[in-house]
Formats: C-alpha cells, structure tokens, sequence
C-alpha cells in the first residue's frame, strides 16, 4: 500500500497531514517540481511586498513534519506520465513510483498574454517565490508600474506599488475589478478605493501591446483605447490555467480542470484530485467549478484522505476567500452571483462594512471589508445551513455575530 501526492502545495501537503492524522501507516510520498521546502503562495503578493523589509518564505510545514510524520519529500522532480494500468508515476529523474491511490495536486499556472512584447525584460508574473523574490527586488527603484488585470493578485500587487510610492495603473479589460469573485456593488466600492489610495485604474480597458525600450526592456504599455501608459515594470494578473495536463495525458476526463466526483475521485477511481486543479460538483454553487483558495485546497485536501480511507461521503465545505490590498481586509462567505440581492451592514465610507447577498430571499453570501467578525459569523451561519431572509437582516439592531449565536430556522 502507499499513497503518491503529485503536487506540494497547500493541497498536497494536507492530503499528506491528513492521512496520518487519520491513522494511515503505509508509505506517503510527495512529489515536489520546485526545489524549496514548500511555502505558503498567498503572502507572496501581500506581506512579502511591503517596502522596507527583508521577507522570507513561511514554510507550510517545517524540515521536522516529513521526519517526524514518515513522509517522503522529493523536490526538484516533476511527475512526467501515469501508467494507470501497473499504477505507476514516471518522474523527470528517470525513477518511477508505484502507488495504490494517487492524489493529484497539481494546482494553476498563470495565464498568460501573447500580444507583441509580452516576453519584453521587466513583465512579469507573481505565483511562485521566484516571481516574489524578482519583484520584490524591481519595487524599490521602480517609479512607473502598470498591473495588467485587477483580480485579486494585481490589485494586492498595485497597492504594494503605491506603498513603495510607485506612480501605478491597473489595466482591467472588464467594467469591474474583480468581477468574478465580488457582487457589483462591493466591487464598485474597491474601484473608488483604489482610487482614493492612488491608484489609476482603467476599467474596460484591456492590453494590446506591450513597447520596448532601446535595451530591450518595457517602455510602455499600449492599451486596447490606443492609450500608452509608460512603465519601467509590468506585472500581468489575468488568471490562471489549471495544471491538468498530466491527468489528461493518462487518459481522465478534463474540463478546465481535473474531473472528480463527489467525492474527489476522478474517472479513474484509484485517483483523486484537489485544489487548484480539480473541477468538481460544487453543492453551493449548484455547478461544477474549479474553486482557487486556500479554504478549498485545505477542505478538499481533508476530504480525500478520508475517499482513501474508505469514505463516500460528499464534499461539501463552505466556500471563503480572503484579500488583503493595502488597508482594506476583504472576506469572503459563501457565492454571491450579479444578481443577487444586497444589504449593506455598517459604514462604507469609514472602510468597516459588509454586504450581504440574497438569493430567492435567502442570505447566499456575505463580503467584508475590515469586518472579521461579520466574516466569521457568516461562515458559521452559512455553513450551518441557516435561512436568514433579507427582511429580517434589514431589521433594525440586526447583527450577524449575534444572529450566528442564535437558534434560527434551517433551509429543507
């Protein structure tokens, strides 16, 4: 018996955790293509940004945790085919790795632009520790930086870019930043406040072409208005593919991204996928999706060691994001779709309020900008199922910290 982990993320790490809090005993080993102890993604567009310091990576999980807990760690192999008929993984070392269950965690790469100029000195991309490492270098002399897509990696990025002081523009071919992952009406709400913190943002408005300078670095940025905009240092954030090659080289079903049951299970039941990469039957959505979170690697990760242990039972973890851009602490409950319904609970204009989303007269979802305890009441409520109609959150004295104290009447 052993279990193989392609992938040493947030996902493949927990799998690995998992199973041996779970009581698994046979071999566990953790295939790694990059060569560092693995390290946590999301501080490396936030805290490793700030001016003035010398960032390290934070370990996911110290050298002791794979000693410790009999876990095999090879950094520095990428995984280069699946045999499923012997059960075996070929590896870029020319060794290969038998295993009883394979959990596929092979997370996202950055999407990426193919207009002329894009492979110019100076644009870059930010997901790995090498990206945060080359940019956290440029910022210091950087003076004119242009984000290409306000999701929420260039929005966190171009609110480091005006810490440093850096004369900043964000590029967004939508009418709303971070319009897959916000309702309009808070998305609305950090268009102005990245404004009011100095950041010019463009709105409908994409990227056409990128101009080189005489050393053959980027001059400027030629937007798809026919406007230019100079700059000495380009960051693109437009979303990421996910890694499912391998997968479907080995003959499972993909469809942006890794197919899997409700159980994590893809087409293939000795294998299972998590995280970045996997498309699954999403309960809270009422759709498959491919959810990329921290939240959603961790649960998901948690639930396939217990498919391996045997279990059947369904994933069905609350969805929760969070953003931190400059002094705004976006979080996230719950899936909110355009056209939900809204309700706003406390002051906008002081940066501390939420937004709660109802859909079919239920409450869906809830976005907070420096409100933690909205936040977490609100995964409480929603995760427990609570039915919270509009009218009664729009009650006056109505708070969600005390609503998720309360015995309130469940959804059948």
């Amino acid at each position: 018996m052993s279990v193989v982990i392609i992938g040493a993320g947030q996902a493949g790490l927990q799998v690995a955790d998992s199973l041996r809090t779970e009581g698994y005993t046979d071999r566990i080993t953790v295939v790694s293509e990059e060569n560092e102890l693995p390290y946590q993604r999301p501080p490396l567009s936030k805290d490793y940004m700030t001016p003035g310091t010398n960032p390290a990576p934070l370990p996911l999980r110290g050298p002791e945790f794979f000693r410790e807990n009999d876990i095999r760690l090879l950094t520095g192999i990428t995984a280069t085919a699946v045999d499923r008929a012997s059960r075996r993984v070929a590896l870029s070392d020319g060794t290969d790795l038998p295993y009883e269950h394979l959990v596929l965690a092979t997370g996202a790469r950055n999407r990426r632009l193919s207009c002329p100029g894009a492979d110019l000195a100076g644009i870059h991309g930010l997901r790995t520790l090498a990206d945060a490492e080359t940019l956290h270098a440029a910022l210091p002399a950087a003076r004119r930086v242009v984000v290409i897509g306000a999701g929420f990696i260039g929005l966190e990025f171009a609110a480091a870019a005006r810490a440093h002081g850096c004369q900043t523009t964000v590029l967004e071919y939508a009418s709303r930043p971070m319009g897959r992952a916000l309702s309009p009406r808070m998305a609305d709400w950090f268009a102005s406040a990245h404004t009011a913190i100095g950041v010019d943002l463009r709105l409908d408005e994409g990227i056409e072409r990128f101009e080189a300078d005489d050393a053959g670095g980027v001059r400027a940025v030629v937007s798809t208005r026919a406007q230019s905009y100079p700059a000495d240092l380009v960051v693109i954030g437009v979303g990421v593919l996910p890694n499912d090659d391998l997968a479907a080289d080995a003959g499972l079903e993909t469809d942006n991204g890794i197919v899997v049951d409700h159980t994590l299970r893809t087409s293939d039941p000795r294998i299972l996928a998590v995280g970045d990469c996997a498309t699954f039957p999403n309960v809270h959505a009422g759709t498959r999706t491919r959810l990329e979170s921290v939240q959603n690697a961790v649960d998901q990760a948690r639930h396939a060691a217990r498919t391996v242990l045997g279990h059947d039972d369904p994933y069905t973890a609350l969805p929760w994001f969070w953003s931190i851009q400059g002094p705004y602490r976006l979080q996230i409950a719950g899936l909110s779709h355009p056209e939900d319904d809204t309700l706003v609970l406390g002051d906008p204009a002081a940066a501390k309020f939420s937004i709660l989303c109802f859909r079919n007269g239920n409450l869906t979802a809830v976005e907070s900008v420096n409100r933690p305890a909205d936040h977490q009441a609100a995964r409480t409520l929603l995760a427990g199922g609570a039915c919270i109609t509009r009218t009664e959150a729009a009650a006056e004295g109505f708070s969600l910290k005390t609503a998720a104290t309360m015995p309130v009447p469940v959804r059948v």
